[in-house]
């Protein structure tokens, strides 16, 4: 898997090559490069026992939704990678660029969408999606330990609804069976507490 996952981590670095995890140029004074994320999620798709095709999708899980709309990311995934690939990175985008500049959908249609689509998503993309969410969890949780609420700034949504979105994954996950459930739910039921200590 060596030479394809090489090859694959490259398209993923030039589909983010400019990019920032959100809000990371914070009071650490620290700017995240974005592929860090893909690498920590394919990480953890093989510690959940992904195959070759999830570890590859999930380097490229946000490619579609992030990369430079410009550029035919679907075909190139398709020709370099084949259709297993490309149907799991599909699986895991909530939504694609609507205009060149990068704008998407509403959040919150967005992201009922997407809890609607993992109802019946196939067990492939429900092992990436759920290790996204879950490296998606632990910054999260990282970061309030060391920046408190201010964590919650760098969202397009508020702080509420934001934990609505990830309990409700949280829940789709446990019902589905995915293995990384328990582990996402402890992320989730860790967050709320601090929240809890946190607020005034």
């Amino acid at each position: 898997m060596n030479e394809k996952y090489n090859y694959a981590l490259k398209l993923a670095m030039e589909a983010h090559a400019t990019q920032y995890r959100k809000g990371t140029n914070n009071k650490l004074g620290i700017s995240v490069p974005y592929i860090t994320h893909p690498i920590a999620v394919s990480a953890l798709v093989v510690r959940y026992d992904g195959n070759e095709d999830q570890v590859i999708a999930a380097l490229l899980h946000d490619v579609l939704e992030d990369g430079n709309p410009s550029i035919d990311w679907s075909g190139r995934i398709l020709s370099e990678f084949g259709p297993k690939v490309l149907e799991i990175v599909e699986g895991c985008t909530d939504g694609k660029p609507q205009t060149t500049t990068g704008q998407k959908e509403d959040w919150r249609i967005r992201k009922e969408r997407y809890l609607s689509h993992l109802k019946s998503a196939d067990e492939k993309v429900l092992l990436v999606s759920a290790c996204d969410k879950l490296h998606n969890l632990q910054a999260i949780n990282l970061d309030l330990n060391e920046l408190g609420l201010s964590v919650f700034e760098r969202f397009s949504a508020k702080r509420d609804d934001v934990l609505w979105y990830y309990k409700s994954l949280s829940d789709i996950f446990k019902q589905r069976g995915v293995v990384p459930a328990q582990a996402i739910a402890i992320e989730c039921q860790a967050i709320e507490d601090k929240l809890k200590k946190l607020s005034p």
